[in-house]
């Protein structure tokens, strides 16, 4: 395939901390691969938690950044005996995605296969796989295991619980508001409670439909609001897995408080579990194939422009905890 790659190209990029507003669009250098990375022309990126806690300063980055976790387009240059054709519809992790085009460590990139629509893409590049290791690694799920899903109507929630239940698994599900309640079920989870009912009572409901011992694991992206009731519902030997901070960071505890039910908890990331090249192959291959034999649903909130307004409302909206599914960012056509 041969691609004119253009000298510069458009960017949102953020120089300090803030709110939204701190996006910019601005021109800047086409991005050159080096021996080990690949450049990809972006057709569609979106939007993440981790967008926001990068922008905020939760988690520490040097300014200026190109914001974006994930992106669907076109290989336009490669190395020598790159296993994916350049022309290729391909999807990846590699950051700086809300560009005209990126460059992506040779590892961070899968191939998009046909039969998945280029939007699904992004979704599985971030909220599939994060989906896929909390159910593999984090708390690895058997069949009839019972499992808490905090967020259920988030991007990654409602593929956690399709995964899970392909799986054979019982899920509950949180959400925020009763609007959400039937989307959740949608997806398959076969109780979903309202976190805006009394803590008490969700516990209660909860022990209820485990026969009184808890679910085995806590998939919690919510964070502060919901960090002590995980440790209530879940079972003994049980796991609490904590992914999110969407309402904040959890407070520090110490260790003596797992001792009475001999808990775990773990903090994990896509970027420290799905690291190595043959973790990438394998986490990759195994979302697509299971996207294909379970059907899964990519639920997309709404599709934004690309411009520096598209992306503040788009973060505002998901820093609001409205939303469900994707947010999605149109980058270019093709």
């Amino acid at each position: 395939m041969s691609t004119q790659i253009p000298k510069t190209i458009k960017a949102i990029q953020v120089d300090k901390v803030g709110g939204p507003e701190v996006n910019v669009l601005r021109e800047i250098p086409t991005p050159v691969p080096k021996e080990n990375e690949v450049l990809i022309k972006v057709q569609w990126t979106g939007v993440n938690y981790i967008d926001n806690y990068f922008r905020s300063g939760l988690y520490p980055v040097q300014h200026p950044y190109t914001v974006g976790q994930d992106a669907v387009g076109t290989l336009v240059q490669a190395p020598t005996n790159y296993p994916i054709k350049t022309g290729s519809r391909v999807f990846t992790t590699a950051g700086s995605a809300f560009a005209e085009y990126l460059v992506a460590p040779r590892d961070r990139v899968a191939a998009l296969p046909d039969e998945i629509d280029a939007k699904d893409g992004v979704s599985m590049a971030t909220q599939g796989l994060t989906a896929l290791y909390l159910l593999k690694e984090s708390y690895a799920v058997k069949k009839g295991d019972w499992v808490l899903n905090r967020a259920a109507a988030g991007g990654v929630g409602l593929i956690l619980t399709q995964i899970a239940k392909h799986l054979g698994v019982n899920v509950i599900g949180t959400v925020g508001s009763q609007s959400k309640v039937d989307i959740v079920k949608q997806s398959g989870a076969d109780h979903v409670l309202l976190s805006s009912d009394t803590s008490e009572s969700n516990v209660k409901k909860i022990l209820e439909l485990t026969g009184g011992q808890g679910v085995h694991a806590v998939y919690d992206g919510v964070g502060k609001d919901t960090w002590e009731e995980d440790f209530e519902v879940v079972r003994r030997k049980g796991t609490i897995v904590t992914y999110g901070n969407a309402s904040g960071a959890v407070p520090p505890f110490p260790p003596a408080k797992l001792s009475p039910k001999a808990l775990k908890v773990t903090r994990p990331t896509l970027f420290a579990i799905v690291k190595t090249q043959e973790e990438w192959d394998e986490y990759t291959s195994e979302l697509i194939e299971i996207s294909k034999k379970a059907k899964i649903h990519y639920a997309v909130h709404k599709e934004y422009g690309f411009s520096a307004e598209d992306v503040i409302q788009a973060q505002k909206d998901i820093q609001g905890r409205g939303t469900t599914g994707k947010l999605l960012i149109k980058v270019s056509d093709e």
